[in-house]
């Protein structure tokens, strides 16, 4: 997909050209059948923004079995409202910093 949600827009211009901490994140990245939003291949760690689409009970559902098969192979997965990107980006960069530094 190569239109951006404004969610996404956003938060890909906090996370572009290694803003965050130094990490190379790629947007639209393919893992096994998924395509996660936002990767960062040197921790792993996988970031999906929700927006209401994901706010039925089917969608939580397929986002649930997503979410457990991507950590049982090794991903850390952060998922987020889309709002938080645009209220509270800090939360995710606080979580990103977190996995940085958990041993």
């Amino acid at each position: 997909r190569k239109r951006l949600t404004p969610a996404e827009a956003s938060l890909w211009s906090l996370l572009k050209n290694r803003l965050a901490f130094g990490l190379k994140f790629r947007r639209q990245t393919s893992i096994e059948n998924y395509i996660v939003d936002f990767y960062c291949p040197q921790y792993k760690i996988v970031i999906e923004l929700d927006g209401e689409p994901h706010f039925t009970q089917e969608q939580a559902d397929k986002d649930q079995k997503r979410d457990k098969r991507l950590k049982e192979l090794g991903h850390f997965v952060l998922r987020y409202e889309n709002q938080v990107v645009f209220d509270h980006p800090d939360f995710i960069f606080d979580d990103i910093k977190q996995i940085m530094t958990t041993p």
